[in-house]
């Protein structure tokens, strides 16, 4: 089969079977769309030309590119590059998987980066809480903090998505929903808002259902709130860090820290896996220090 067509069913199938989000199906298509392209500079036009080799020298040439991938974007790339070929073994558009002895590079482990409490006291408390858009602002990072969640699933919530008492609804990947609670802080901020700001927000833009809105009343964007969680972050006088994931990781190892038990804290995130989860159980030097000199009767 030509490449462009083996190309499209993989997506139409990835998108419609597998039910991915739509950033994760993008990443899909800008890596198969690079192999593809790279596959023609070869003379290849044809699933049925592609060999082990050929895709053993693809990933090659990628990995010692200057400057090189990131073990994890490389990583990713493999991934999307066996799931074509698997789907194309599997389907009978090729005779055999070229990418099948094909492993993925060793990542280091890197533990999550978390903020301290006081960090995320002084960050949640940024935003002002008489202007409309920081009222708006310190909603979304009251409920990023409280719940865990993405900021893809924040942005995706809409209002009806809170309306199960003390429970917060949220589509994680693969279009899998959760409830999570969300405590009394988060809940009064949110109230807020919806009280005293999105009306005037909504009444800019066409109707949505979405919870949080821009200041032009259309749905509130990843990128926007990636620059909510930087400002709130230069406002806090951080100096570390900030990404839209650190409150995910924030979440996740104060509840630990707290004592809450690790496949609950899964739930809490929606991992598939419990081993994904268990990467935020890593405990500080400081905190074993502590707890040694406190507990052990010849510490001191």
């Amino acid at each position: 089969m030509q490449l462009d067509r083996a190309l499209d069913a993989y997506l139409r199938h990835v998108t419609i079977e597998r039910g991915l989000a739509g950033h994760t199906l993008a990443a899909y298509r800008r890596d198969l769309d690079g192999y593809v392209m790279w596959l023609g500079t070869q003379g290849i036009a044809d699933t049925e030309a592609i060999t082990a080799e050929t895709v053993a020298a693809f990933i090659a040439e990628r990995a010692s590119s200057d400057p090189p991938p990131a073990a994890s974007s490389l990583a990713r790339l493999q991934s999307s590059v066996r799931g074509w070929h698997r789907f194309l073994a599997r389907e009978g558009i090729a005779d055999a998987d070229p990418s099948a002895r094909l492993r993925p590079p060793k990542q280091p482990r890197r533990l999550p980066k978390a903020l301290t409490i006081d960090q995320v006291e002084r960050l949640l408390g940024a935003p002002s809480a008489e202007d409309p858009i920081g009222i708006r602002d310190r909603a979304l990072l009251e409920l990023l903090y409280a719940t865990g969640a993405r900021v893809s699933e924040a942005v995706s919530l809409d209002v009806d998505d809170l309306a199960h008492g003390e429970l917060l609804r949220l589509r994680g990947k693969g279009s899998k929903e959760r409830n999570v609670p969300v405590g009394s802080y988060a809940r009064a901020a949110v109230d807020a808002y919806l009280t005293r700001v999105r009306p005037a927000l909504a009444a800019k833009g066409r109707a949505s259902a979405r919870l949080f809105l821009g200041a032009r009343g259309a749905p509130l964007s990843r990128q926007s709130a990636w620059l909510i969680i930087r400002a709130a972050a230069e406002g806090a006088k951080i100096t570390a860090e900030v990404s839209p994931h650190t409150l995910r990781h924030s979440f996740a190892t104060h509840l630990l820290q707290g004592g809450a038990d690790v496949r609950v804290v899964q739930e809490l995130l929606g991992h598939a896996s419990v081993a994904t989860t268990q990467i935020y159980t890593h405990v500080s030097v400081d905190t074993l220090r502590d707890v040694y000199v406190t507990a052990h009767p010849r510490a001191r």
